[in-house]
């Protein structure tokens, strides 16, 4: 093979010299992860909405599509979970109890759904959200993924919000805990951190971040974990476009409304609009 004067061997030597020097990890035990969580994510999708996503058979009977892609499902969630625990018995029966779950996930992400169509005046139907809204699949794969998170599994939860991150531009981590009928109009940027805690009926707008106001370290210099770092939003409260909420000291009341392009490090009292004297003015 040769390209320009691109040679086998030289790539070989460049391959070695990489082989050598990589510090990260030399283990190849990931390797086809990324892949099986993406079939796990779509066919717990058609599993949950057979009526909206995956191929229309001759004779259409929705709980034995259900059925077909709840165990496509558990078999690529049981693959998955191979790959963190050693015990195929024991990957197995945590997959069990993932799949146990999605009878109630089911029924909070139709509040989720039901939220979006009465949030957006443009929505012209709750198929519209499902099939077009890319918050409808931020949320439903994040509500997966969280039941994992609680179930303390390793790397396939963040695994699945970043995919939701890649496809939708809206990042909400695992470890969030967000109420029901939530809705993210447009979505496009919006960063959910890992210790936020939303309320019931909340609506975020395109680029609101809640997020860390600074982070701590430990004496020798290292960042402390596992500490709360992200701000608290009560129920029925709107935050619009370009708003940061930050800081794991940081409260906003319920029925609250938080203008666009704020910087919030302090507590909001309930029932408080709070927006820019600009915006007041406009008003």
């Amino acid at each position: 093979m040769s390209n320009k004067g691109v040679t086998a061997e030289r790539l070989d030597k460049i391959a070695e010299k990489m082989q050598s020097t990589g510090d990260i990890s030399t283990e190849s035990r990931y390797i086809g992860l990324g892949d099986i969580v993406e079939d796990f994510i779509e066919h717990s999708l058609v599993a949950l909405f057979p009526y909206h996503f995956g191929s229309n058979r001759g004779r259409f009977v929705p709980q034995e599509k259900r059925t077909w892609e709840l165990m496509r499902a558990f078999d690529a969630l049981t693959r998955a979970l191979g790959f963190i625990i050693n015990d195929a018995e024991e990957a197995e029966e945590t997959a069990v109890k993932v799949i146990d779950e999605y009878p109630e996930l089911l029924r909070i992400i139709e509040t989720d759904v039901r939220a979006g169509y009465e949030g957006d005046p443009a929505a012209k139907s709750t198929d519209e959200i499902v099939l077009t809204y890319p918050a409808f699949r931020a949320i439903s794969i994040y509500r997966i993924a969280h039941i994992m998170y609680e179930m303390k599994i390793e790397i396939i939860p963040r695994m699945m919000t970043e995919y939701a991150h890649k496809i939708t531009g809206i990042d909400i981590h695992p470890g969030a805990k967000i109420g029901e009928s939530f809705f993210i109009d447009h979505g496009t940027g919006v960063v959910i951190g890992e210790t936020t805690t939303i309320g019931d009926h909340v609506k975020l707008y395109q680029h609101v971040t809640l997020g860390a106001k600074s982070f701590a370290v430990n004496p020798d210099g290292s960042l402390v974990k596992n500490i709360k770092r992200h701000p608290d939003i009560g129920n029925n409260v709107v935050i619009y476009s370009g708003t940061a909420v930050l800081g794991g000291d940081t409260k906003i009341g319920s029925n609250s409304v938080i203008g666009s392009n704020l910087w919030i490090t302090k507590s909001v009292p309930s029932d408080t609009v709070v927006k820019t004297q600009a915006q007041a003015d406009s008003y």
